[in-house]
């Protein structure tokens, strides 16, 4: 049943794309994946914590643990309220988890509350200073804070420690494009050239380039994705930077509507879909302020074929 409506979809998609052969520039329909549903394994999950949160011999470090867990079940699900509630009940029972401080502070960047997110980041690094990504998400939250000197300083050495990892060349790329704005292109290309350029993160840089168009991107991700949640992710990442892109370009209605499709997912758990909730969250605080650079976002345009 799964490969049978994975393989609608595919088709759905592909229709798209060859049936806009007449629109060189727009797309009348949004390439789509079937969202993320919650999944048998996560409800049981979810009953099996219940049941055994209801014992009142459990060790504190064993229970802290377990709230833990159940916060990153709640998450995975998109219940970040219930998820928080039990973040914090777990770091109440036991203080010392870069993990938890790690995913609060993105909680906080999300939320704009960026000195929490900074305090939050710190913590896990005091604790782990290798963390595999509390660096990145400090970086991430002061680029967002538009702190863009501390960014770099975050971004670039997380970039060295991989050099093939396209996404830490992403986010450095545009932090460059508020520091440096006149080297960020050429910067960017340095990096892809010193890569290996196999993870499928690498068209999203080739896109930044102009090596590939907007086009191009999406029909790749129908052809090459081989199940339903591939598709789900990429198209997440994909709708989240070519947001990114029209944003920096200044056409904000086309950068609102790609937000919103990346969210259409459901990947709560992907960095990208929390923090496309960020960047509607600040579009619509400056439309709200009757901001001249933004107008007229109520008429949403058709999603660009680069």
């Amino acid at each position: 049943m799964i490969a049978t409506r994975f393989t609608f979809a595919v088709m759905t998609v592909a229709m798209m794309l060859t049936g806009c052969s007449a629109m060189p520039t727009k797309w009348t329909h949004p390439p789509m994946a079937i969202p993320f549903q919650p999944t048998l394994q996560q409800q049981i999950q979810l009953a099996r914590i219940d049941q055994i949160l209801q014992r009142d011999d459990i060790p504190q470090a064993t229970l802290a643990k377990i709230y833990y867990e159940r916060g990153l079940v709640n998450d995975s699900l998109g219940l970040r309220d219930l998820a928080r509630l039990d973040f914090n009940k777990s770091l109440t029972l036991e203080p010392n988890q870069p993990d938890l401080y790690n995913v609060l502070g993105v909680y906080f960047t999300q939320m704009a509350h960026f000195d929490a997110a900074y305090e939050a980041f710190d913590s896990t690094l005091e604790l782990a200073p290798n963390h595999l990504y509390a660096q990145r998400n400090r970086g991430i939250a002061l680029y967002y804070g538009e702190r863009y000197e501390l960014a770099n300083q975050d971004l670039l050495p997380h970039y060295e420690q991989d050099h093939n990892d396209p996404y830490r060349v992403i986010w450095l790329y545009l932090n460059d494009v508020e520091l440096t704005p006149e080297k960020a292109q050429a910067q960017l290309k340095q990096r892809y050239d010193a890569s290996d350029k196999k993870a499928w993160g690498w068209q999203l840089v080739r896109l930044f380039l102009g090596q590939i168009t907007e086009r191009q991107l999406l029909s790749d991700i129908a052809e090459q994705s081989e199940n339903n949640d591939q598709l789900a992710e990429h198209l997440t990442e994909a709708y989240f930077y070519l947001g990114k892109r029209h944003q920096n370009n200044q056409d904000y209605s086309t950068a609102v509507m790609l937000y919103k499709l990346a969210l259409a997912g459901n990947v709560y758990e992907f960095i990208e879909h929390r923090l496309s909730l960020l960047e509607l969250s600040r579009l619509y605080s400056a439309y709200q302020d009757q901001s001249p650079d933004i107008q007229n976002e109520e008429t949403v345009p058709v999603v660009p074929g680069g």
